[in-house]
């Protein structure tokens, strides 16, 4: 069945490309569990200082205005044990919304680990307990991960990440993370806030991947986000067209979308319009992020290679 906010691939006439096509521009973000060596993913040089996330934004004026943020996270280190709110809860802050992510892992070394939600359901008391005396980073279910894994993380999930991995995160647009444990490393804690917003017991069943054919897998499906792995055969030219926020991020291989060339980790931006987009000799595996609540984008193979795809 096609999720509710899924696209249909079809035979469409081709569509101009449109200027609306940019490059994203990256942000580095020093992390204390971040790397030095941000290699083959980019080529952004740590220069002495861990660099824990590169941040992708819209280069055009007033391109913080999106809804989604993209990013890297390289770990070396495990990250804090952390929470995040909803819409309703950043709202009553005063904030815009809250932070509702999913996670591609891009790599993963043998034996990395993620943690979602806990092992057991804690009363409130309990998790400020468990907060206080450090016990609740023994609490978190970590599970192993492999490239090509997707996990989405609900606001008000407890969890964390583990060393060894590079990971695509989808995420909304917000910084507000409430740290309930850190290693160590003497920042805050946020354990007030983390106990009002935190769903304190195991996380929910994940959404499995839905392969509509051969070209297009729905990882992530809801109101506030779509996720789509596309995996484009050698040197076919494809028309992308969407409507509304999307972000294309090579995987694996070499694509361009208008002209630009994508490698793997690299990010490009669209709004409304088609564009053609293409694989080298040896093919290529992209995401494709819309965000909600609009329509996914469509992807149609060009007229000289149509068919009906579903």
């Amino acid at each position: 069945m096609t999720p509710q906010n899924a696209s249909t691939y079809h035979s469409a006439p081709t569509l101009p490309s449109q200027s609306g096509v940019q490059r994203a521009r990256v942000r580095p973000v020093q992390k204390p569990w971040g790397t030095l060596n941000l290699l083959p993913w980019s080529r952004f040089a740590a220069n002495g200082t861990p660099v824990g996330e590169l941040w992708f934004d819209r280069t055009e004026d007033g391109g913080d205005a999106s809804d989604l943020l993209i990013k890297l996270l390289f770990t070396e280190q495990r990250l804090s044990v952390q929470v995040h709110p909803d819409d309703t809860y950043a709202r009553s802050l005063g904030q815009p919304n809250g932070k509702t992510e999913a996670w591609y892992i891009l790599s993963a070394q043998p034996g990395a680990q993620v943690g979602l939600g806990l092992t057991s359901s804690l009363s409130a008391s309990q998790l400020r307990a468990a907060i206080l005396d450090g016990s609740v980073a023994d609490l978190v279910d970590w599970r192993p991960v492999a490239t090509g894994d997707v996990i989405f993380v609900p606001a008000g999930t407890i969890h964390a990440i583990g060393p060894g991995l590079v990971i695509a995160e989808i995420q909304q647009r917000s910084d507000t993370t409430y740290r309930l444990f850190d290693y160590g490393r003497g920042r805050a804690l946020d354990m007030e806030r983390a106990i009002d917003v935190a769903d304190a017991g195991p996380a929910k069943s994940q959404q499995q991947p839905d392969r509509l054919n051969a070209t297009r897998t729905i990882l992530v499906d809801n109101a506030l986000f779509v996720i789509e792995r596309i995996t484009l055969a050698a040197s076919l030219p494809y028309q992308l067209t969407a409507s509304g926020e999307t972000w294309i991020m090579g995987v694996d291989g070499s694509l361009k979308i208008s002209g630009i060339t994508l490698g793997p980790g690299e990010v490009a931006f669209m709004n409304n319009g088609g564009a053609e987009i293409v694989s080298d000799l040896s093919g290529a595996v992209a995401l494709v992020i819309q965000a909600g609540p609009h329509t996914a984008p469509s992807l149609a193979k060009e007229p000289a290679q149509q068919e009906i795809l579903v």
